[in-house]
């Protein structure tokens, strides 16, 4: 099956473990706008962003 759209994590363009590169890449948008909304909703009191980016990091497999 070609042209499947896959959420994985990546192993290029990552700075901790390839989850919002991922989620760019899925999406289509820049990697640096995945990264500042997360940074963004954590800083603004929702911690739990980073409780999700962690079960993202498990759960989603790697591009490889």
């Amino acid at each position: 099956m070609t042209g499947t759209k896959k959420l994985t994590r990546t192993t290029g363009d990552k700075w901790v473990g390839g989850v919002c590169g991922g989620i760019a890449r899925y999406f289509g948008i820049d990697p640096t706008l995945v990264r500042l909304a997360f940074v963004v909703l954590t800083v603004l009191g929702l911690g739990s962003m980073i409780l999700v980016y962690l079960v993202a990091w498990v759960l989603m497999p790697t591009d490889v």
